[in-house]
């Protein structure tokens, strides 16, 4: 999908980009598959503000993913490809042939007409969905479960996919998009491809207010604060940190400190970190 580049006319607009939807079906939401999202502003029940930099922007209704791909052995017709407010990938309304309709996460390539499938006997062509012990080794795959039969946790955002490296003994070593490779049962379901909207990183946001729009409130530096506000508050003109390290405005370690738990469970199924060399 192209990318609009705008003249300069303001000093927001010089360096602006967006995405050009003209390639996008221009039709409402299917409304059988629309939801309510309850705005909380990064505030828990109790009303206090526990995720800084959230609240405002504009109103939008969740659409209803078919993440699982359960409809095993049943042709669907792709009806529309729409943009999806809730996410940077685009998606995809199908119709079964018993007239039930789905939105799936649409693949880059999928166009409006083309059949799409689930089940092991499926083509290995985007858009379709199989369990890993049906895809070949070395097939690129997106929208990839993490235990069978709960829907797709992985590899989920526009552009992204992973590649099958290997099969055996009921497991396969998959590479996602990270450089991470990790173990994944071959009962897991997957889909054939990559996810679409793949400019998606390419977009300049340009101005602020773009931003408000999408519920992203400002951000302000802790080096510019009073010290009774953040540690690295304080000081005569632009000061540096200071301490040993950079520091939330807790006093906690931040900026590159990891905090992945060390005894996690699921440290077994990684076979090489994203960040190994």
């Amino acid at each position: 999908m192209a990318m609009k580049i705008y003249k300069p006319t303001s000093p927001a607009r010089r360096n602006m980009t967006s995405l050009d939807y003209s390639g996008l079906s221009k039709v409402a939401p299917e409304k059988s598959l629309l939801e309510k999202v309850k705005k909380n502003a990064g505030r828990n029940s109790y009303g206090r503000i526990t995720v800084r930099h959230q609240g405002g922007g504009a109103k939008k209704k969740y659409r209803i993913i078919d993440f699982k791909r359960n409809k095993f052995d049943m042709p669907a017709t792709v009806k529309t490809i729409e943009y999806d407010p809730n996410r940077s990938a685009f998606i995809a309304l199908v119709e079964y042939e018993d007239g039930e309709k789905r939105y799936i996460l649409a693949p880059d390539g999928l166009k409006v007409g083309q059949k799409v499938e689930s089940g092991a006997s499926a083509d290995i062509k985007p858009g379709n969905a199989l369990p890993i012990s049906s895809i070949p080794v070395g097939t690129f795959i997106h929208n990839v479960e993490l235990w069978p039969g709960k829907g797709a946790q992985l590899v989920r955002s526009a552009g992204t996919a992973a590649q099958l490296m290997s099969k055996e003994n009921g497991i396969s070593q998959v590479r996602l998009p990270s450089g991470e490779v990790r173990l994944i049962r071959l009962e897991c379901m997957a889909t054939i491809g990559q996810v679409s909207n793949l400019e998606h990183e390419n977009v300049s946001i340009g101005k602020a207010g773009r931003k408000r729009h999408m519920g992203i409130r400002p951000t302000v530096r802790g080096s510019v604060m009073n010290p009774c506000d953040h540690p690295h508050g304080g000081g005569e003109g632009r000061a540096p940190v200071g301490q040993p390290s950079p520091m939330t405005p807790w006093g906690k370690p931040a900026l590159g400190l990891k905090t992945r738990k060390h005894k996690s469970r699921s440290n077994k199924f990684i076979v090489k970190r994203r960040n190994d060399k």
